[in-house]
């Protein structure tokens, strides 16, 4: 069968190359993302004993654990460097759980106290 592309076009004639992970991170690039998530987790728990902090506490260690939980996510499970529709139908259902949470404490903690009129 005849090579019907431009004359200048190169062809490749040798063996196919070899299957590469196009994207996907190097050991070293883990091991960075390990000793991050250990800086994450020993700045959690000086927080935790850091007193002019207290009325943060929670706040500030919620915003700590979600950083871990999107790095852990996003490299570990290898959502980063999948098709976007994993991601998806990952964080989908994680949104709407959080909603769902939020809207519980709202009317669980927040309304009960609320007086009409």
């Amino acid at each position: 069968m005849a090579d019907t592309r431009h004359p200048d076009t190169h062809v490749h004639t040798g063996p196919p190359a070899p299957h590469t992970h196009g994207g996907h991170p190097t050991w070293r690039t883990y091991v960075v993302i390990g000793l991050v998530l250990c800086v994450i987790t020993a700045i959690e728990v000086a927080i935790f004993y850091i007193e002019a902090l207290a009325a943060l506490l929670v706040p500030i260690l919620l915003v700590l654990s979600g950083a871990k939980f999107v790095i852990v996510v996003m490299f570990y499970m290898h959502l980063k460097f999948d098709h976007k529709l994993f991601g998806r139908v990952f964080f989908a259902p994680l949104f709407l759980a959080v909603l769902v949470v939020v809207g519980m404490i709202i009317l669980f903690k927040l309304l009960p106290g609320w007086e009409i009129g």
